[in-house]
Parts: structure tokens; C-alpha cells; sequence
């Protein structure tokens, strides 16, 4: 699953045209659903690439690229969550360890992996940005607390996180000391790149070229009323045309760090999705206010793909500074000693 990576890590020493191709050969192919080791394998693991020392690479990618280690991503707080810079975990260091405090929400994964992907304040003095530092966290230590959360569509792999007086070896701080914003935003760019690249929505038939939920659709009659026949159309060509874009992004991408077209990506994707799970709902009639009606799932799941991995708002703010290259939102802490914030107090 990592072709890329070096063979010493699991990996094949693959270039992205031959990453590009064993990726579509797998399609081909059912395979075990991966989730649990997402985080480990598409942030983590090149993060530790491109960040991490020798020693921690040798320690820790085998054991992602196999899965006999996951990871989680904790880097939400109540008080950071957009605006992530805010995060109030502390960070003080004694002697060779780093002595961790605080607490974090909405990490996926958190309630069975065995390491944590740790965003901590590790300087007070300076501008949020600036003082924060990336550290590996062992789940397993005494100081962590983890409570899973119950979402609406049933879900419980969200956690909130409580760590208290937990020691952390300076050989387990990721980077250097207060890169951990620059870090968060590698990371969050490789996450941002993972969802925006799923075509959500399934494969086509192989029989008819459709999606199997546009084929559900009309084999219930859903789209005999002209009208809904054209909201379903317009559903589909969304889906069709991120379809398209998630395959162009992939080809010219492979291999390379990701950019702020991910943030694209990401937005084309979850409109496709909240798109064809509300109509699946409204062309479902009165039959559609029942938990068993088909797409439930989906339509309860739907509002939450707008937050994850960063709100619409965020990547609107994005692609346009980095790509279109319009002026940057006002940052009226810009520059603040986070002490001197009033949410520290």
C-alpha cells in the first residue's frame, strides 16, 4: 500500500508513474478496508519521511507499512479547531523529556491506536504559529484518558483525549523544536489530498458505466417525474466530474508533495457527496423519514464532510490565497505573543 516508500520500509522504491499504475491495478481487485491504519500510512508515514530522524523512521515506518502499529492525529481542541494555531496542550520540558498537559477532541482512531500524532505549545512567548512543536505520543501511557464520542450516524471511531503529566522523550519530538505548525500543515495537506482524492460514491457498473446508486434510483422509479430526473442529473454530473478531476490531480501529482489543489479536491468531493445523499432522501418521499430507507446512512453522515479534515470555509480560504491569489482573510492576532491572547487566560 505504500509503493513509494523505500523497500527497507515496506515500500517497493517505486516512482510516481509506477505508484500511479499499481494504484489502478488494485481497482481491480477487493481489498480489506484500510481505515483503521489511514491515519499511519497516508499522514504519518510521510510525514516521518520528509521530518522524521533516522532513528525514528527505522522505528517506527516498518510498523505502519505493516500495520502492527496505529496511529491517531491529535490536533483538534475545544478551543482549535479552524483555527488549529490556537491549540492550548502544553509542552515543558525537563531534562531530556517533555512533561505534556492538556486535552484533545476529535481524533479519529484514538480509541485503539497505540501511537499519537501530538501538536503541543512548547512556547508561550511568541506568537501562536510559532511556538508550537509535533511530538509521539504512546496511547498506552497512564496520563491518556481516551473517551470515544457517538456521532449522529452511530459512528464512534471520534474520540476526545485527555492527557495529564504524560513524559515524552525528546527523541520522540518529530522536527525541530516550534516547526510544529509547518508540520501540522504538511500533514494536513497530505489529509486534505486523501479525502479530495476519493471519488465518493462508489464504482460504476460494469454493465451500464452508472453508479450503482443512480441504477437504485431508477430501478426504483425514482426518476420517472422529469423534475427529479434533472436533480439526479445534476447530482451525477457532479459525481462524474469529480470523478475526472480526482483522476487528473493523481496522475500529475504522483510522487509529488501535496499542494493546495488538495483543498479543491476536497470541496469537489464532499459537494458530491452531500449532493447525492440529500436527494437520495427528498426523492425517497415520505419513506425517506425512516431510518431504514436506503442512504440513511449516508444523509446522516452527510453534514459532518463539510467539518472533517478542515471546514469548507477553510479550504475556500485556501484556494483562494494560494491558488487564485486574492488577499488573505484579516489576522488581527497576527503577530500576538500567545500569552497575550485572551483565550490562554
Amino acid at each position: 500500500m505504500v509503493p513509494t516508500w523505500p523497500s527497507r520500509f515496506g515500500g517497493r522504491d517505486a516512482d510516481g508513474d509506477e505508484a500511479a499504475r499499481i494504484d489502478t491495478a488494485l481497482t481491480d481487485y477487493e481489498a480489506a478496508d484500510l481505515y483503521p491504519y489511514g491515519v499511519g500510512l497516508s499522514l504519518v508515514g510521510p510525514v516521518l519521511l520528509d521530518q522524521g530522524s533516522v532513528g525514528q523512521q527505522d522505528r517506527w515506518l516498518r510498523a505502519i507499512a505493516d500495520g502492527s502499529e496505529i496511529w491517531c492525529q491529535m490536533f483538534s481542541e475545544p478551543d482549535a479547531g479552524s483555527d488549529l494555531a490556537n491549540a492550548g496542550m502544553r509542552a515543558e520540558r525537563d531534562g531530556d523529556e517533555w512533561v505534556l498537559n492538556g486535552s484533545k477532541v476529535w481524533t479519529s482512531r484514538g480509541a485503539y491506536a497505540h501511537w499519537g500524532m501530538c501538536l503541543a505549545r512548547t512556547d508561550v512567548s511568541v506568537a501562536k504559529h510559532r511556538g508550537l512543536t509535533m511530538f509521539a505520543v504512546d496511547m498506552g501511557d497512564p496520563g491518556v484518558e481516551v473517551r470515544t464520542l457517538e456521532q449522529i450516524n452511530g459512528d464512534r471511531h471520534f474520540t476526545e483525549v485527555f492527557v495529564t503529566d504524560v513524559r515524552v522523550p525528546d527523541t520522540d519530538r518529530i522536527g525541530d523544536l516550534g516547526a510544529g505548525w509547518g508540520i501540522t500543515v504538511e500533514t494536513l495537506a497530505h489529509e486534505r489530498a486523501t479525502i479530495g482524492g476519493r471519488a465518493f460514491g462508489g464504482g460504476d457498473s460494469e454493465d451500464v458505466g452508472l453508479p450503482s446508486w443512480l441504477e437504485e434510483w431508477r430501478a426504483g422509479g425514482w426518476l420517472d417525474d422529469p423534475v427529479a430526473r434533472q436533480a439526479a442529473m445534476r447530482a451525477f454530473i457532479l459525481y462524474r466530474v469529480n470523478q475526472m478531476a480526482v483522476a487528473r490531480v493523481a496522475a500529475s501529482a504522483a510522487g509529488s508533495a501535496p499542494g493546495p489543489e488538495g483543498s479543491a479536491a476536497k470541496l469537489r468531493s464532499v459537494a458530491a457527496f452531500k449532493e447525492r445523499a440529500y436527494l437520495g432522501k427528498a426523492l425517497a418521499g415520505a419513506a425517506g423519514m425512516l431510518s431504514e430507507t436506503v442512504g440513511h446512512l449516508e444523509f446522516l453522515t452527510a453534514p459532518s464532510m463539510s467539518i472533517r479534515g478542515g471546514t469548507d470555509e477553510v479550504q475556500r480560504n485556501i484556494v483562494g490565497e494560494r491558488i487564485l491569489g486574492l488577499p488573505g482573510e484579516p489576522r488581527v492576532d497576527k503577530g500576538v505573543p500567545f500569552s497575550d491572547l485572551k483565550k490562554s487566560h
